[in-house]
């Protein structure tokens, strides 16, 4: 591959990580429930997906039934996470959410052997600890009180169900276009979750409008679609390690548009948890 080739994918990850960022901001920003923003972001990224599939001739037919069941599974798991992670946002900061979020590979790495076949590996178990002790860090008072607090336990619950969902879809993944799958996770998202418009605040949609179109074309949509686009020019660790900067973006961009201003310890625990998601996704990348 050419120098000018690999520099034009590594800007489309790194504009694909920028572009999933954005969920930081805009899950915070919005002033409105998160069970009705994630019902929002997952029904307008459905017409998008549609017509960006229909546009790219991707084949929307689901070749098995049995693969029916654990689409929905993970598709509750997807809708879990996305709600729990907007709750993250809205009772810590961008980066105590993000961060938090950010265990979700040591997290998967421990969950993967009762998944598959696979032996749990000792090297995950310290991983665990330095991701537990990063946590510590960012939140050395345990008082459930704190509203940080529960913003970080609940960026943890959305990194365990991101996990599983992960776990889930992965055998299919090879199988299906990234953009089908997700369309059709969004899909269910918002057929299950129709139910919470009948008894949910709305009453911010048309002011909020713009922002959930938002959330949905460049988080959900371009950001996921480039980032699937990117995986044909770098192996899922390279594009797990580059994608670490998620929280480095997010910070940044909450730095601009929110003010939000990160506390120190907040750097050192952030570092600790981004340093598990490059060393296992560097130890995964030499086997």
């Amino acid at each position: 591959m050419s120098d000018n080739k690999h520099l034009q994918h590594l800007s489309g990850l790194l504009l694909a990580t920028l572009f999933i960022s954005t969920s930081g901001v805009l899950g915070k920003y919005i002033a409105m429930p998160s069970e009705v923003i994630v019902w929002f972001r997952s029904s307008f990224s459905v017409v998008f997906l549609f017509i960006f599939c229909r546009y790219r001739n991707i084949n929307l037919k689901i070749q098995y039934k049995k693969e029916h069941f654990p689409f929905i599974v993970a598709s509750f798991f997807m809708a879990a996470h996305w709600i729990t992670y907007f709750y993250a946002l809205k009772l810590s900061n961008v980066a105590l959410g993000m961060l938090s979020l950010f265990t979700f590979p040591v997290i998967t790495a421990l969950l993967e052997p009762f998944f598959t076949k696979k032996r749990l590996n000792p090297i995950h178990i310290v991983l665990g600890i330095i991701v537990l002790l990063g946590i510590y860090i960012l939140a050395p008072e345990f008082n459930l009180e704190s509203s940080d607090v529960k913003g970080i336990l609940f960026g943890i619950l959305s990194a365990l169900c991101y996990a599983i969902r992960m776990l889930i879809m992965k055998r299919y993944a090879k199988d299906h276009h990234g953009s089908m799958l997700m369309f059709y996770q969004t899909l269910i998202i918002t057929v299950v979750l129709v139910p919470v418009l009948s008894f949910m605040d709305l009453s911010g949609f048309q002011s909020q409008f713009p922002y959930l179109i938002l959330i949905a074309l460049l988080t959900t949509v371009i950001g996921h679609s480039l980032m699937v686009h990117s995986l044909k020019f770098f192996s899922a660790s390279a594009a797990t390690i580059i994608s670490s900067i998620q929280p480095i973006f997010g910070i940044i961009l909450a730095f601009f548009f929110l003010n939000e201003i990160p506390h120190v310890n907040t750097y050192i625990g952030g570092a600790l948890i981004l340093s598990t998601v490059i060393i296992e996704s560097i130890r995964t990348k030499r086997q």
